[in-house]
């Protein structure tokens, strides 16, 4: 799933649409993933390397077998040469499966959705605190987050619409926004919850003309 030049065109008519009617700014973020998640196929790797040293305890026969396909003699394998054997066996699968899990697909779907909802709100937060909050005058900021790679979004506001505006009322931008990235969509999702925001806004924060833009109109790609 990409961001075209387009999506982010769009985008940008719709924070200008949506702040035309209200005194809140709005700023919207992508980004491909909110965390790179390189624990997830480690742990794997490891359980999976576990197989061949439960195998083997489980039936020793297993492992001897296998000794004696790389046994340069006809003499019985030594204790040493089988948990050489062992060793390498593990090794091998370990790194297997290292590669297998480290691929984006394997490994995004292997992740516990709470552990990619905790990552993406981090971001999110992290996000607003460097870019947002008290960043404008009248503390009405509103960000708008989306990470592709797991289909997750969050809505963050500064401290003046927080205080007016419950979270229950962003559950609209936030529905339609996945519901279009799950169509593969973006684009059209983003300036959908952007024009939701928007109406949230107007409702609480109607336009006064009399605050100043200090966010940029456009989409930031992360």
């Amino acid at each position: 799933m990409q961001i075209k030049p387009s999506d982010a065109a769009h985008a940008a008519a719709a924070i200008k649409a949506a702040e035309a009617r209200t005194d809140g700014e709005v700023q919207a973020f992508v980004a491909a993933a909110s965390d790179s998640y390189a624990e997830v196929p480690l742990h794997y790797a490891l359980l999976v390397a576990l197989l061949p040293l439960a195998l083997s305890a489980a039936f020793p026969i297993v492992l001897e077998r296998a000794a004696r396909l790389v046994h340069p003699g006809w003499e019985e394998p030594s204790q040493r040469f089988l948990l050489t054997v062992l060793l390498v066996v593990t090794a091998l699968v370990f790194l297997a499966g290292r590669y297998l899990f480290g691929l984006q697909a394997v490994r995004m779907a292997l992740t516990p959705a709470a552990t990619k909802h905790r990552r993406v709100h981090r971001r999110a937060l992290m996000l607003f605190r460097a870019a947002i909050e008290q960043r404008t005058a009248s503390t009405t900021g509103v960000l708008l987050y989306l990470s592709l790679a797991e289909h997750r979004a969050e809505i963050v506001a500064d401290a003046a619409i927080h205080s007016r505006v419950d979270d229950s009322e962003w559950g609209e931008a936030m529905a339609v926004l996945l519901t279009h990235v799950k169509d593969d969509r973006p684009g059209d999702g983003i300036a959908a919850a952007i024009e939701k925001i928007g109406d949230v806004l107007e409702a609480h924060l109607p336009r006064t003309g009399t605050d100043p833009n200090e966010l940029p109109d456009r989409l930031i790609l992360l």
